[in-house]
């Protein structure tokens, strides 16, 4: 338990006893928990402390979409990853959620032992900063196609001289990507290379990160092409 001691969660949902379940339980597994009632008492916390917000979706007068939309457009608080629990079961809300840069969703009701499985897994994958397995190994730091670079060692993206905000997944997307020009990915070949081995990620997830990606990187987006039937790739050849 003991590599939990610093790792503080924030668990904001209108349901006091679900809460205080959630609190007594990941306490018991070494992490610091502070609960949060409503999305607009959360945001007047220090967010950006902490190691992952759990975060229910139908609250009050702000929802917990709009509560991660906020997040998500604050640099200080853009990384702070986030896991969606919701009573609905939807696809929609599950591609919503990640469109809006969740790293997980639970649907309720949920067993305690799938919600600390995957709040464990969301902390391991966001809590080291690269992909390594996606790392290029050369004497210069950064990977880039015209004013896109990737700077390896400061793993930051700017886009036009202008530094972006990337979830892991994302930069490991494109890390892998500008870093294998013209070479076709299958999204399998992304997920393994991408995403940690103990997360079940399905192709539509791929899908929904590669659209975010391109959302981010501007004038670059139609470099990253699909190949109907193969997967993604990164050219240098507009289409």
């Amino acid at each position: 338990m003991a590599e939990n001691s610093k790792k503080r969660i924030l668990v904001v949902d209108d349901e006091e006893d679900l809460c205080e379940i959630l609190r007594f339980n990941l306490e018991n597994e070494g992490y610091d928990v502070d609960t949060a009632s409503s999305a607009e008492e959360a945001l007047t916390m220090d967010v950006k402390q902490y190691s992952l917000i759990l975060l229910d979706v139908m609250m009050g007068k702000m929802s917990g979409f709009q509560m991660a939309k906020q997040l998500k457009q604050q640099d200080e608080t853009a990384k702070v990853p986030i896991i969606f629990l919701t009573a609905r079961n939807s696809e929609n809300d599950a591609v919503t959620g990640l469109t809006l840069g969740a790293d997980d969703y639970i649907a309720k009701p949920f067993s305690l032992r799938e919600v600390i499985l995957r709040v464990g897994a969301v902390i391991r994958r966001t809590g080291n900063d690269n992909p390594e397995a996606s790392e290029p190994k050369t004497a210069d730091s950064t990977v880039r196609h015209e004013g896109l670079v990737i700077d390896t060692m400061s793993k930051s993206v700017a886009v036009d001289s202008q530094i972006v905000a990337f979830s892991k997944i994302e930069y490991g997307l494109l890390l892998t990507l500008l870093s294998h020009k013209d070479r076709v990915f299958s999204r399998q070949e992304l997920i393994e290379r991408v995403w940690p081995h103990d997360v079940v990620v399905l192709d539509r997830t791929v899908d929904v990160n590669i659209t975010r990606l391109r959302k981010k990187i501007g004038r670059y987006a139609d470099h990253i092409t699909t190949r109907p039937g193969f997967g993604y790739t990164f050219t240098d050849r507009m289409p």
